[in-house]
């Protein structure tokens, strides 16, 4: 398989350079077009979140911000480990930042998931484990979850594994949820823990 100068597959290579030259959403963000994802054949791992913040749009660097410190704290790894894309693969719901609404970050733009998911999907062949957070990532990747709200996906977590997980947003302004929740670190984590170790391995 040709390889092109970073060391992806040279399809690879390709599909990354034409996500990264997207103009679909142009219209619409209101800081311009950056998408932002790590994206490698050999990935074990594949994080699909909502859509980057504002400091990740910044940095260029997915979950290069608290809400990835939280991410990575969840999954017992290093940064070393979270941003080698040999390992991890990190697929956005959407891949550029949406803006800021009433409440916080709007939600992923519509179309970029159509036009792009399936295409870098196939580029994973070697997923073992498939952290799923937030709803927007939990509607297109768990259809059978319904219309349930996300504490409840969450709660069903053992339908879904070993090889699936779904988890809420990592973010600060969930520090309530979590207070509210204590079985997710008590009992979700350490399993989701040797998941990941076991995908490592």
């Amino acid at each position: 398989m040709a390889c092109a100068d970073n060391g992806l597959p040279a399809a690879t290579a390709l599909l990354l350079q034409q996500v990264r030259a997207c103009t679909l959403c142009a219209p619409h963000l209101p800081l311009g077009v950056r998408p932002v994802l790590q994206l490698h054949p050999a990935a074990r791992i594949l994080v699909v979140g909502q859509a980057p913040g504002i400091r990740v749009h910044t940095s260029g660097v997915p979950f290069d911000d608290a809400s990835g410190d939280r991410l990575r704290e969840w999954m017992g790894v290093t940064r070393e480990v979270f941003y080698e894309p040999t390992q991890l693969a990190i697929v956005p719901m959407g891949f550029c930042y949406p803006g800021t609404g009433k409440s916080g970050d709007l939600p992923p733009r519509p179309e970029c998931a159509p036009r792009w998911r399936p295409q870098v999907l196939e580029h994973l062949p070697q997923i073992a484990l498939t952290l799923v957070i937030g709803q927007y990532a939990q509607a297109w990747h768990l259809p059978k979850s319904g219309n349930s709200s996300v504490t409840r996906t969450v709660e069903r977590w053992q339908e879904f594994a070993p090889g699936v997980i779904p988890l809420p947003h990592p973010s600060p302004r969930n520090n309530i949820w979590l207070k509210r929740n204590p079985w997710f670190a008590q009992t979700l984590l350490p399993q989701l823990q040797g998941l990941v170790a076991r995908a490592l391995a």
